[in-house]
């Protein structure tokens, strides 16, 4: 037999992982075209290149990584090997990782649209309780038949052309043959590792999700340059809350930025009860009070009760949410705590020692209480709950065991109990509660699949997106919930604290954006109109509302909390923070900063609602609001890491 065939193993290697190149490739077509609408406004050719080049490297990596048992299994030096049946195997194994890896990057085509990042490994842990699953991926498939018609065009395609080695052991003599695919394996180890790792040069740490930044205009379109199964396999076991070193003493640092909260030297607590409803995905958008602009004055938005109670509440004209998901929103909420990286209660740190509002309202002799209508243990919440401290938790289950409820009809037949029937039970269990008492509710309906109940099917129908319909029909819910608890004596002693978790789909280009998409309300109702009324023009976020309530009550201890009191702080001392793709958003003094975690990547005017002009190294404030975020980084990850995150 000639020399050259017994390069034939490494030939099919190189031929066989230019194929996965290639459904890798196709795959983030289908990403981009699937989710267009997020990434059209602005993009030029040679950027959308320049970011195919960077998934290029990303690309490379996770073929390399995917691939490398069937790599060693086609180059192990044993002649033997080259039959037919073990080559069959090693074909089987070929295509089925592939095939997981293009499921696993078509499933984030979907999904994306939702979290605005590729999924990482965190999703196990934050939906490791649902039984749901099986239903809302049915449903997905429906929805995107299109995704199965191209999968399977892919997998028949990657097996019609998988090329096997044209050799035969029995015509192979051991020593060449062990000769030329051990140096065949030699040879290709070193071209691997620099793969895996994204470079060659000595100063390349293996590439992880932040790189993306690199090729990228946005953080928003590090989802073009990321694949998933990098995504995955980079946070996989790996620790991503690094201390940086911006400032070398605590007391240099705590100058800048302090989250222990210090009472007032003397202060009178008052005993008022405390209600925060977290909505699930009612973003600002969808609410007409703060989108009189839109549509040239004409757009109403899907909310009118949330707009009604608006205007007797206290809200602000520029309101975030500190995260993409719900995971994200519970610690911000209720604990002050913000997203950085990876959502801290899914982190290896999650059991460290925290507080959060329903701890400290216990201290003053609070009666404390979490509603979520899905099943206990959802989502994490119900950990989460007792890890803060409340005293009770109310679920799917005991709506259906309390006789007064109308029972497990109202189960929405995807997540849980619908937001009308769950939140009159929530009246209920309110009313029954000694005053004082601080409950939180996380709502569920406006969750995808975005299906309102029977009844109102015809009441609430398609708009022009998917979550308007489930949007009017919980803003309706809220309605009713307060229709009912004002004739509650414990009302009027009552303040209500109302968000989202984070925000969804959009329409409108300005909450397309990196900041736009991190659009919630905060809002404030007192009935007694003693907290405040109005719409302040000043920035607000989720981890403020911690904070805001604690020293409007008269809180008397320290504690905990990354936000700030909006109540006495300065219009133009306000501030938000969150993070995308790396990418460190801050927004202060009128102006978005972007950092990177090193350096400073954008600055945009908080009224160029498009970001399209990026103003670095033009504004006065830059250097001053970069010094005040790595502050808070340095605090959030030293504290995190060292659990030091109660007073």
């Amino acid at each position: 037999m000639k020399h050259y065939k017994l390069l034939y193993p490494l030939i099919a290697v190189l031929v066989n992982l230019a194929i996965a190149y290639g459904v890798y490739f196709i795959a983030r077509v289908a990403f981009l075209i699937e989710n267009w609408g997020l990434f059209s406004e602005g993009m030029t050719t040679s950027h959308l290149l320049e970011l195919f080049r960077g998934g290029i490297v990303f690309d490379t990596s996770a073929v390399l990584y995917t691939n490398a048992l069937w790599v060693v299994m086609m180059l192990f030096p044993v002649y033997k090997k080259e039959n037919p049946t073990y080559h069959k195997i090693c074909k089987w194994v070929f295509v089925v990782i592939n095939t997981l890896s293009l499921v696993l990057n078509l499933c984030d085509a979907v999904y994306f649209q939702y979290t605005m990042r590729r999924t990482t490994v965190t999703v196990f842990h934050e939906f490791g309780n649902e039984n749901n699953l099986g239903s809302i991926f049915g449903q997905e498939a429906l929805n995107h038949w299109y995704f199965f018609l191209l999968a399977a065009l892919l997998v028949y395609s990657m097996w019609e052309s998988y090329m096997t080695p044209k050799l035969d052991y029995r015509q192979l003599k051991w020593k060449p043959y062990a000769i030329a695919t051990f140096v065949s394996l030699l040879a290709y180890a070193p071209f691997s590792v620099a793969g895996m790792r994204g470079g060659w040069t000595r100063d390349v740490r293996p590439i992880t999700i932040s790189n993306a930044n690199n090729y990228c205009d946005r953080p928003t379109e590090a989802g073009i340059v990321l694949n998933t199964p990098f995504s995955l396999i980079r946070t996989y076991g790996f620790n991503e809350f690094e201390v940086p070193d911006f400032f070398q003493s605590e007391a240099e640092m705590a100058k800048i930025f302090e989250p222990i909260h210090q009472p007032a030297d003397s202060t009178t607590f008052k005993k008022k009860n405390v209600v925060v409803i977290i909505i699930e995905s009612f973003g600002r958008e969808y609410i007409g009070a703060y989108n009189k602009h839109l549509e040239g004055g004409k757009y109403k938005g899907y909310t009118p009760f949330a707009d009604s109670l608006i205007a007797h509440s206290l809200t602000y004209t520029h309101s975030y949410c500190n995260g993409r998901k719900s995971i994200d929103g519970m610690p911000s909420i209720l604990s002050s705590i913000p997203m950085f990286v990876e959502p801290f209660f899914l982190s290896p740190y999650s059991n460290n020692a925290i507080s959060g509002i329903a701890d400290c309202l216990n201290g003053k002799g609070y009666k404390t209480a979490f509603f979520h209508g899905a099943e206990r243990g959802s989502m994490g919440f119900m950990a989460f709950a007792r890890a803060t401290k409340f005293q009770e938790y109310y679920g799917r289950e005991d709506f259906v065991a309390d006789k007064r409820t109308v029972g497990d009809d109202a189960f929405d037949g995807w997540w849980g109990i619908s937001d009308e029937p769950f939140l009159q039970y929530m009246n209920l269990k309110l009313s029954e509660m000694p005053q004082p008492f601080m409950a939180a509710v996380f709502t569920l309906s406006s969750h995808h699949p975005f299906r309102v109940p029977d009844p109102y099917k015809e009441v609430y129908k398609e708009e022009e997106m998917p979550i308007h319909k489930v949007i009017r029909y919980t803003d309706n819910a809220l309605r009713k919930f307060f229709e009912s608890a004002e004739k509650e004596p414990w009302f009027e002693n009552t303040i209500f604290a109302i968000t989202s978790d984070h925000t969804n789909m959009s329409n409108h280009e300005e909450y397309k954006t990196d900041l736009g998409g991190f659009c919630s309300p905060v809002i404030f109702y007192d009935p007694t109109g003693e907290m405040g009324v109005g719409m302040r023009d000043a920035i607000a976020q989720q981890i403020d509302i911690m904070p805001t309530i604690l020293n409007y009550l008269g809180y008397d201890q320290p504690y905990m909390g990354f936000g700030i009191d909006l109540l006495n702080t300065p219009a133009e001392e306000t501030w938000a923070v969150n993070y995308l793709n790396g990418i460190y958003q801050y927004v202060k003094y009128g102006y978005i900063l972007q950092f990177d975690g090193q350096k400073t990547k954008a600055v945009y005017a908080l009224d160029d609602k498009l970001m399209k002009q990026n103003l670095i190294g033009k504004v006065a404030q830059q250097q001053q609001m970069e010094t005040e975020l790595k502050a808070i980084i340095q605090q959030y990850m030293e504290r995190i890491t060292q659990n030091r995150l109660t007073p």
